[in-house]
């Protein structure tokens, strides 16, 4: 009875397609976060008859006689589309408005990617993220400043104490890739580059295809809440109505083991 086993692959993708969206939900307030969708794939077909083969009158067969075997999980692909800006009031929130991600120092060396605009200075002036991973390159803000302006294209600038003119110091730099959905996530809003993403492509805000930064503002989650609902619905029911299916086959099971008495 192939349907027990086919309707239980369908029933374990339905739980891996609401494991998706439960991280969409729990993340629909985390800056930056780019929710994902499960994608699934047919498995095996068992074949009784193949469509163009020579029946045993010499005719060609012009259909097939075929039975699927379930459901696999395919891929989780990450949807980059943007997030909501918002703005924060803070000097030190920024958002990027298009395509690109922040680039950080990792303590091991490499560097990571982030679209979390949340930053903060450390102990150094150093702007880094809430981790205190420090961005490339370098921003070090002088403890002397009375006020800092971050440009759309990246330029850095402060006004120091006594002067009357702003200082640039400055230039923040933003990286793209060819395939974002190729990035390994590492957690903590962070990604890391993978042969399947591309090489980075590094330059200023606003060329090279990138977007441009906003300052005082963050860019949150572009989890649509409405949306995971109605996926979780759908998860729902097609969970149930394999379930159904199982129940249908271990009748029929039933019905025929008791044809005897």
């Amino acid at each position: 009875m192939r349907a027990l086993y086919t309707a239980a692959t369908g029933m374990m993708a339905q739980q891996f397609n609401l494991d998706v969206i439960a991280n969409n939900l729990a993340n629909v307030n985390t800056n930056g976060f780019k929710g994902s969708s499960a994608e699934f794939q047919d498995l095996l077909y068992q074949y009784n008859q193949i469509p163009g083969a020579i029946n045993a009158n010499g005719g060609q067969m012009p259909t097939s006689s075929q039975v699927g075997l379930g459901v696999g999980q395919g891929t989780t692909t990450q949807i980059f589309n943007q997030g909501t800006i918002q703005s924060t009031g803070n000097p030190y929130d920024l958002a990027i408005k298009g395509d690109g991600f922040f680039s950080v120092l990792m303590p091991d060396g490499t560097t990571a990617y982030t679209r979390d605009g949340s930053l903060t200075l450390d102990s150094q002036g150093r702007l880094t993220t809430v981790d205190g991973y420090p961005i490339q390159p370098e921003i070090i803000i002088p403890p002397d400043n009375t006020s800092v302006t971050i440009a759309s294209d990246g330029t850095v600038s402060v006004m120091r104490a006594g002067q009357t003119n702003a200082q640039q110091i400055g230039q923040i730099q933003l990286t793209r890739f060819i395939n974002p959905s190729g990035l390994l996530n590492l957690g903590g809003n962070l990604y890391r580059n993978t042969a399947a993403s591309g090489d980075p492509v590094t330059d200023v805000p606003g060329q090279s295809g990138l977007g441009t930064i906003l300052q005082n503002s963050l860019e949150t989650s572009n989890v649509q809440i409405v949306e995971e609902m109605i996926k979780m619905i759908t998860a729902q029911r097609s969970y149930e109505t394999n379930s159904k299916a199982i129940q249908t086959a271990d009748q029929m099971l039933s019905d025929a083991n008791n044809l005897k008495q």
